[in-house]
């Protein structure tokens, strides 16, 4: 017989789950309710067009949101080339190499990152890294997107070292042993066997971190220098589509066309985080492959 304790533990679980998806649908509702005037008014393309973002212009405003789009590709491509090697190799080594106790002693340090409040990060990279990046690479000023793809990878790391370690701990120990059976040695273990069958899992990982660094908003708004122009480089100054709605909602217009279009860019941000969810969640459910 089912205990009283076990019916509202499930109607608890129920609840919750039933409220996460009421919150969502209620978030894209306000999105879409917003957005539309500003889609009807304008029309799709000018927020794609080649224009620059200029809502306070003088007879033509314009609301393309392109560049900053660039931007947030920019930031989330550079904290990916960062944080998906460091991320994965640390992972293998938890799993495969680290003993119990360096284990237990790297972990929470791990964790302890997670909960490092972006402010802080987004002043370290003020204060610390933009000085640096100037000098090293002969800049007038260290707010790039560069300094921002470090720190957006920074605070990454965290979600796919441990994802990454769950899915490397997760492939079966027969997979292991067979190789060392057959004679390889434990490094060429962990790259042929190992690696390749928690391939699904370690790129569902780096998917969620990716999720993160997009939405990322006040370590961004620090760094970047948030210069709404097509960046050509890394040493660039950009402006992300998070960063734009932050800068700009604290002065529009309510109902104008300006408040609308931050809607607009709000609703393409929560879109391209929800596709990137929805496809590591699809990565994650696929059985562990060894490659020939």
């Amino acid at each position: 017989m089912v205990s009283i304790t076990e019916k509202a533990m499930r109607a608890i679980f129920i609840f919750c789950g039933l409220a996460i998806i009421l919150f969502l649908v209620g978030i894209l509702y306000i999105l879409l309710s917003n957005s539309m005037p500003g889609l009807i008014e304008l029309g799709l393309g000018p927020f794609f067009a080649a224009d620059r973002w200029n809502p306070g212009a003088y007879g033509e405003p314009t609301y393309s949101l392109l560049n900053m789009i660039y931007g947030t590709l920019k930031v989330t491509l550079g904290a990916l080339i960062f944080a998906v090697p460091v991320g994965v190799s640390a992972a293998a080594y938890l799993a495969e190499i680290a003993s119990p106790w360096e284990r237990e002693f790297f972990k929470p340090i791990v964790e302890v990152l997670a909960g490092v409040p972006s402010v802080v990060l987004g002043f370290f990279g003020l204060v610390v890294l933009a000085p640096l990046i100037a000098r090293v690479f002969n800049l007038n000023s260290g707010l790039t997107a560069f300094n921002g793809a470090i720190l957006v990878g920074i605070m990454a790391l965290p979600t796919i070292i441990t994802l990454a370690e769950d899915a490397i701990t997760a492939v079966p120990k027969e997979y292991r042993h067979a190789s060392l059976a057959l004679g390889g040695t434990r490094w060429q273990t962990i790259w042929k066997i190992t690696i390749p069958a928690a391939f699904s899992g370690i790129t569902a990982s780096a998917m969620l971190g990716m999720g993160r660094a997009i939405g990322e908003t006040m370590t961004v708004l620090m760094v970047t220098g948030n210069m709404v122009a097509r960046p050509e480089s890394f040493l660039d100054s950009v402006r992300t589509l998070s960063a734009g709605i932050a800068i700009d909602i604290g002065d529009v217009v309510f109902n104008s066309t300006h408040f609308h279009a931050l809607f607009v860019a709000g609703l393409l941000l929560f879109l391209i985080t929800f596709a990137v969810n929805l496809l590591a969640d699809i990565l994650i459910q696929r059985k562990p492959e060894v490659s020939k």
